[in-house]
């Protein structure tokens, strides 16, 4: 594992700044703004446009009713008077800048009028949607395909649009009267409409970013705050567990143990004079000496557990000797390799022998491991220590119930090395025993 990526397992581990959880807010709401206004845009363009095509089926059902009141039988049959007359109200009355050009079809298929009079008289198939038009009347818009033969005449004025819808000459016949529009000025209505709509709705999200703005700037201060007020409480507390532990080892040595191994140096030669006389208490006396011999190597185990002493005198190696000691003398083929213990300063020192100690004492109790492993190493500015079992090992939630009964040894040599911007991870399961990972910043 390389020092970057040690490095970067640890920052995970620190707590977000203010500064950080504005910046990816303001990365979010960014995107989240791009992403609507890319969205919106194409959603708004598409209404925009539907919006100009309905004003075109608007327009062209106008225009229908403008001619059909001037309509002639004679138009079927090519009657000058009765393309004149058409004329006179498509050329002033339909023809804009915007409408190019305007047909009129007989059922067959033939062109009955066109404001370019080479297209009168063409004669080309209407497809299915034109005759379903003059059968049942309505209006149609659509995309002019300019390379169809009928259209060749228009390819002069670019991109177009052409509508449909049915009219009626005197004697009732249907015909279909047609216009084709520039393309440009049906998008051109719907880039108005969508100018008109776009501020508004970017308006709203500007707004509702300003709004949250403070108020996450406020819950992220708060947060912080109660992190570091957490974090001094925590510090606070093992500080006085320390000190405590401190107080309360001086007094078990200097007030029980030196009371107990007193009265029991006092009780041996009086069980020895007791069984020399045969007088039958000295079995009895012999086995409270025992029992307070017992109680005094009990008792100076728990005050090495409680402050080790050799940590300070001997160093590192030699507490952890003391700690591995009970697992070899019941069998476990315990590895020890310290490496660069000498770069850890006191309180680095201290940890790394709290989670040593927490560690096999969880094995001891919990693991009923045959191999165990420990083996710390300072590289590179990062001081990494390992202890490894073959035990039983044990699934994800029990760890979290044994910190809710109050085992709380590992959760705090974790909260302890993330104050010194390292990291504790605790990888077990069921049968595979446990790896237990410790990784501090060192010299």
């Amino acid at each position: 594992m390389t020092p970057r990526f040690r490095a970067e397992r640890r920052s995970r581990r620190v707590p977000p700044t203010s500064r950080s959880v504005l910046f990816r807010f303001a990365v979010g709401t960014l995107a989240a703004i791009a992403v609507a206004a890319v969205g919106g845009y194409f959603a708004l363009r598409s209404v925009a446009i539907d919006e100009a095509k309905r004003e075109t089926l608007t327009k062209v059902q106008e225009s229908g009713q403008l001619v059909e009141a001037t309509l002639h039988d004679g138009l079927a049959s090519g009657d000058p008077k009765a393309v004149s007359s058409v004329d006179d109200v498509v050329v002033g009355r339909v023809l804009s800048n915007s409408i190019v050009r305007v047909k009129i079809w007989s059922r067959d298929g033939r062109v009955v009028y066109s404001d370019e009079r080479e297209q009168i008289g063409g004669h080309y198939p209407l497809d299915a949607d034109q005759l379903r038009l003059l059968r049942d009347g309505g209006a149609k818009v659509e995309v002019t395909d300019l390379r169809r033969a009928e259209n060749t005449l228009d390819r002069g004025h670019g991109k177009l649009i052409e509508s449909y819808t049915r009219i009626r000459s005197p004697s009732g016949a249907p015909l279909l009267f047609e216009i084709y529009e520039r393309f440009d000025s049906v998008t051109a209505r719907a880039r108005r409409l969508l100018r008109a709509l776009a501020p508004p709705v970017l308006g709203a999200l500007l707004l509702i970013v300003l709004i949250q703005a403070p108020l996450l700037w406020s819950l992220t201060q708060r947060l912080q705050r109660e992190h570091d007020e957490r974090e001094a409480l925590l510090g606070t507390a093992i500080a006085a567990s320390a000190r405590e532990r401190r107080r309360v080892a001086a007094y078990l040595h200097d007030g029980p143990v030196q009371d107990i191994a007193g009265l029991a140096f006092s009780l041996a030669p009086i069980a020895d004079k007791a069984e020399a006389r045969g007088d039958g208490d000295a079995g009895v006396l012999h086995s409270i000496v025992d029992h307070l011999r017992r109680n005094v190597r009990d008792l100076r185990a728990l005050l090495v557990e409680l402050h080790p002493p050799r940590l300070a005198a001997a160093g590192l190696d030699a507490a952890v000797a003391d700690l591995v000691s009970p697992l070899q003398a019941g069998g476990a083929n315990v590895t020890v390799s310290i490496d660069g213990a000498e770069r850890l300063d006191r309180e680095q020192e201290a940890l790394v022998y709290r989670v040593v100690q927490e560690a096999l004492r969880n094995v001891i109790a919990y693991a009923d491991a045959s191999e165990v492993r420990v083996e710390l190493t300072v590289d590179e500015g990062v001081a990494r220590l390992v202890v490894a079992d073959n035990g039983r090992g044990f699934e994800a939630g029990v760890r979290e119930r044994r910190r809710e009964e109050g085992h709380l040894g590992l959760s705090l040599a974790e909260e302890l090395a993330r104050q010194t911007g390292g990291t504790l991870e605790v990888e077990s399961s069921a049968g595979a025993g446990t790896r237990v990972e410790l990784e501090v910043p060192a010299r």
